[in-house]
């Protein structure tokens, strides 16, 4: 299969969200998606996206109409990271509006084998790991909400 050089496909996806910005602004829609902690170890996983704000997000995406959200999770990790996840624990789920949208996002929680991912380049333009402890100030803001919902002893000073 051929794909759209990287560039290309970024600028697809800036523009899809600008499109979409305006299209919660008018609409005001209830969003439901999944944000998930991958952990190894002591580290976690954290993203930065190529479209929206530059912060480290945790990785996630939206859930596909009758598609439950633990589904969601694997696949957009299959994805986004290249990662094969189908044991996730439920860690519940955040209410939020943002962007003139409410957003339920679910919350899943994983420890992988390795620290080893693949990026999918045009929708992520970072992806490190990060001890729990020294996360960087430069979070989203549903990165230390989730955290807290992680067992004692994990989170550290999340």
């Amino acid at each position: 299969m051929h794909r759209l050089p990287v560039p290309l496909r970024r600028l697809g996806y800036r523009t899809a969200y600008a499109m979409l910005r305006v299209y919660w602004f008018v609409r005001r829609p209830h969003l439901i998606g999944v944000k998930c902690v991958l952990t190894f170890r002591d580290q976690l996983l954290l993203v930065r996206h190529t479209y929206g704000h530059s912060t480290w997000d945790l990785p996630g995406g939206s859930v596909r109409r009758g598609e439950p959200p633990a589904e969601t999770a694997q696949r957009e990790m299959e994805e986004e990271l290249g990662v094969q996840v189908t044991d996730w624990r439920a860690l519940g789920e955040i209410r939020t509006r943002m962007y003139h949208k409410l957003d339920t996002l679910y919350c899943f929680q994983a420890e992988l084998p390795s620290r080893s991912v693949t990026v999918e380049p045009a929708e992520l333009a970072d992806a490190q790991w990060f001890p729990l402890g020294e996360l960087p100030p430069d979070l989203s803001r549903y990165v230390r909400p989730i955290l807290r919902r992680l067992q004692p002893g994990r989170q550290n000073s999340a």
